[in-house]
């Protein structure tokens, strides 16, 4: 098996695998404590599925690079379901199922309508389940990735007192003279960037393992917001790099391995905080 790894590991393939899969994990990570305690975790559900009608939008429209599209597109709806999910016409959790669901009603519907590909099927399921996408990135990918995920790590670690005064408390944040909507504001552009970036390694179904499971894991041992945010970024790493290796050496689905191997870090932190008497914060 070693041998195998090993033989695997000399490919290029495999090594942009394991760094954008890291990094992702990395960045995914570090706001999945702040939207888990900030009630927003299935966001990341929303803005995936948006991510997807507009992927299928730059498709029929021949894009060369989706990017363009997608990422400021993303965006902007993150901003919107950040601001409506303080609406009280329209609750948070409300927002984001209509936006999730139209935009991947759209998104499949325009893709089967202007489909230009012989196997339909098989793309969609590349999409929603990153089945192979993170074993077919290019040089260029590679390093723009690397480049948007060093970004949110200096932003959040410059951030880090203003965006945990955000998380717990907006009102007493706003007192003591933070610009509360300008730090909402700037969590909603990251996890946008976070998300158009996540889907290359599992798919936008999937995107909210990377953000839950880690933050919910960690919350089973700690209970300091920084423990909490530390813990959580070293097991998603954890989680995503074996993920990957086991699919590779298992010929398993990249995104559901690493999912898979996520949800075993929870059960097992799950037992060690009931045995240790650690809670979540």
């Amino acid at each position: 098996m070693f041998d195998k790894l090993g033989l695997y590991l000399q490919y290029p393939f495999v090594q942009y695998a394991l760094i954008v899969g890291v990094l992702i994990a990395l960045c995914s990570s570090l706001l999945g404590v702040t939207l888990v305690l900030k009630r927003f975790s299935f966001i990341g559900d929303g803005l995936s599925h948006v991510a997807f009608g507009v992927m299928s939008v730059a498709a029929v429209l021949n894009l060369t690079n989706q990017m363009m599209l997608v990422l400021p597109v993303t965006v902007i709806c993150a901003v919107l379901l950040m601001k409506t999910g303080k609406n009280a016409k329209i609750k948070g959790d409300a927002a984001i199922a209509m936006i999730s669901v139209g935009a991947l009603a759209f998104g499949y519907l325009l893709m089967n309508i202007f489909s230009t590909s012989s196997n339909l099927s098989g793309d969609v399921c590349s999409t929603l389940f990153g089945s192979t996408s993170i074993l077919t990135l290019t040089q260029k990918e590679v390093w723009l990735c690397t480049v948007l995920s060093i970004a949110v790590v200096i932003i959040f670690v410059l951030f880090y007192n203003r965006i945990f005064a955000v998380t717990f408390d907006e009102n007493f944040a706003r007192a003591t003279g933070t610009n509360v909507n300008a730090y909402n504001l700037l969590i909603a552009v990251i996890i946008a960037v976070i998300i158009v970036l996540a889907m290359n390694l599992v798919g936008s179904l999937l995107i909210s393992a990377l953000v839950i499971f880690p933050a919910l894991s960690a919350m089973r041992l700690f209970r300091n917001f920084r423990s909490v945010t530390v813990c959580s970024a070293v097991l998603s790493v954890i989680c995503a790099f074996s993920g990957i290796i086991i699919s590779i050496l298992a010929g398993t689905p990249v995104g559901s391995t690493i999912v898979a191997v996520d949800v075993a870090a929870f059960a097992v932190c799950y037992v060690t905080g009931m045995v240790t008497g650690g809670a979540a914060i």
